[in-house]
């Protein structure tokens, strides 16, 4: 039992203190049976060793789970985002940015339906505050939703929705919509930085992308190998099909990624932000988002951007392509036989959408 138990053990998240723990469990156990068979444990001193033994185990079980459990109370894992309402269109005091003059394009009937990722709602809320009529959009039941890059891209492959706006999809993404018989159409409207960053306590200020990719296959474990502190690198990741997970992998190149720890996976952008600079009130945390998202979207707190290859993501160094990790994002469609989409994603790569594209805090394709 002793031996199961501790193969079990090695396979668990505890396996550092509970395959210690265990075989020496076991020992203690199998010496106080014999003892009790042998009548030993009449004697005075080995009964009082075999309490000392059993109560010391339950002390050590308690004092580690109680410790665990501590440690997880510590932990903030966020389900809240941005949040989007201040981004409508059309309602009063809207972030939303406005031409300021008439559309090119106007849509009046046959509206496309849209869906995207949170951090570009802001762009295409603000594209369809220039060319769709005025009325109520609510954010989950209207033409203009935000279900976040993986629910979206899924309802654009159903055809639930015509257009809708994320980075580059994932291969899992794109082989899924082709095994469906559907075929994407990428229009790309902005560009825009993969960034990463850390605690603003953490003393390291730049990493090449090898050693990027060396911290998320799982080869770096420790601050100290990049020229930090001495302490393990909790490296948090986003769901797969993410916008930035999927960014992350195309970080990689074809390197594998480690398998975090469940605790280690947050479900929103905001949410690996916070992570980084709450977990534990410790510097040793690195996560990554999109440049805009995490700079004006949200609260980023103390977090400290990494310079990639020495270079920082600012919106310079995007515009003049020294920063090594940018890519742009698209609206794609899949084949929607709405007669406004074709005129709608040319306007969108016009002067007047690049401009809205721009002063969003992206940078412009154009």
């Amino acid at each position: 039992m002793g031996f199961i138990a501790t193969i079990i053990a090695l396979l668990s998240r505890d396996a550092e203190f509970y395959t210690t723990f265990i075989p020496v469990l076991t020992i203690g156990i199998i010496i106080t049976i014999i003892l009790a068979i042998y009548g030993k444990l009449k004697l005075k001193i080995l009964k009082i060793s075999a309490i000392v033994f059993i109560s010391l185990c339950a002390v050590s079980i308690i004092a580690f789970e109680g410790y665990q459990a501590y440690e997880k109370s510590l932990e903030v894992i966020s389900t809240q985002d941005v949040d989007l309402e201040e981004y409508r269109p059309f309602v009063e005091n809207t972030k939303a940015v406005s031409l300021e003059e008439p559309p090119t394009f106007y849509i009046k009937e046959n509206l496309p339906k849209l869906d995207g990722a949170t951090a570009l709602y802001p762009v295409y809320s603000a594209f369809v505050q220039a060319v769709y009529p005025e009325k109520e959009y609510p954010l989950w039941d209207s033409e203009v939703v935000s279900s976040q890059t993986g629910n979206a891209f899924d309802y654009l492959v159903k055809g639930a929705v015509d257009l809708i706006f994320i980075a580059k999809p994932s291969e899992n993404q794109m082989n899924a919509a082709e095994q469906q018989g559907v075929e994407l159409t990428l229009t790309p409207i902005g560009r825009e930085a993969f960034v990463f960053f850390v605690h603003a306590d953490n003393r390291v200020d730049t990493l090449t992308i090898e050693q990027i990719q060396g911290i998320y296959s799982g080869k770096i474990t420790n601050w100290k190998e990049v020229g930090g502190k001495d302490e393990k690198i909790r490296a948090f990741q986003r769901p797969e099909g993410s916008g930035s997970q999927s960014a992350l992998l195309s970080v990689m190149n074809g390197i594998p990624l480690m398998d975090p720890p469940t605790d280690d996976i947050v479900s929103t952008m905001g949410g690996i932000i916070k992570e980084t600079t709450n977990y534990q009130n410790r510097t040793n945390a690195i996560g990554y988002s999109f440049r805009h998202f995490s700079q004006n979207m949200v609260d980023s707190g103390k977090i400290k951007y990494i310079a990639v290859e020495g270079i920082l993501p600012t919106k310079e160094n995007i515009q003049n392509e020294t920063y090594p990790i940018v890519d742009s994002f698209y609206a794609i469609t899949a084949g929607s036989n709405n007669p406004n989409i074709q005129g709608f994603l040319e306007w969108m790569q016009s002067e007047q959408g690049q401009e809205i594209v721009d002063r969003t805090g992206y940078v412009p394709v154009r």
